[in-house]
């Protein structure tokens, strides 16, 4: 693109979505920094600044209408259009999660956040991203949201969890359906996992780094044209949906 891309990241002040953000603003990018927290946010975009990368604050509660609207405001009124989108923000949600146990409270948090935030969050930029002459949008799953993984004999898939891990296979099944809808458009839609990070949603336990975890992220946002729409990627490849 000859103009400077825009970006956008949700839950962007810490973890893996900074580190995103991160790495969209070393190639030169404009990134939007969204997070629900002030003062995380402005710190974020802070030491962001700092490294040189052309970032500014959003904010953005992905569960709030109104904080949806005045994201999409904000991004037109500085920039014009968006290039780029990662739906980053989520939650694990309380635990326990063994389905017979589990308080339904925790399992709509987790849809609350992790799936109909991002289509809140889509559907209110997608008139922004119609503007990009190369638009993407980056969903951020995981490997326990693949049914073919859970489900295949022996899978050790991490610990039972009836909010989390379908939050993300339903996160992958929207994504899906916004290919098929979207299909005769140039905006490219990928699903991507980060692994197993350490980062406070498991009280880093993760064995990789966010900033390893960013990686993919950062690919799928930055594909070609011609590059691909409607998969589900890791480091090593395609993930099985």
């Amino acid at each position: 693109m000859s103009e400077q891309t825009i970006a956008l990241v949700t839950g962007a002040n810490k973890g893996i979505g900074y580190e995103i953000a991160a790495g969209l603003g070393a190639l030169g990018w404009r990134v939007g920094v969204g997070a629900r927290n002030e003062e995380r946010r402005e710190a974020a975009v802070t030491k962001l600044r700092e490294t040189g990368v052309d970032a500014f604050g959003v904010p953005l509660d992905v569960t709030d209408d109104a904080s949806v609207d005045a994201a999409v405001a904000l991004i037109e009124g500085r920039a014009g259009r968006l290039d780029v989108l990662v739906n980053n923000a989520g939650i694990t949600g309380s635990a326990p999660q063994m389905p017979t146990t589990v308080d339904p409270a925790t399992v709509r948090a987790a849809v609350e956040t992790n799936v109909i935030g991002v289509i809140r969050v889509t559907n209110a930029m997608l008139p922004l991203l119609r503007r990009s002459a190369s638009p993407r949008i980056v969903n951020m799953s995981s490997s326990v949201g693949s049914l073919t993984l859970q489900s295949a004999p022996g899978a050790e898939m991490g610990p039972i969890s009836v909010a989390y891990s379908p939050s993300k296979s339903f996160l992958n099944a929207v994504t899906v359906q916004y290919v098929r809808e979207l299909r005769d458009t140039n905006i490219l839609i990928n699903a991507a996992c980060p692994g197993f990070c350490a980062t406070d949603l498991n009280d880093f336990r993760g064995v990789r780094t966010p900033a390893q975890g960013a990686a993919i992220a950062i690919r799928l946002a930055a594909l070609p044209d011609d590059g691909p729409t409607g998969r589900f990627f890791d480091d090593a490849g395609e993930v099985p949906w």
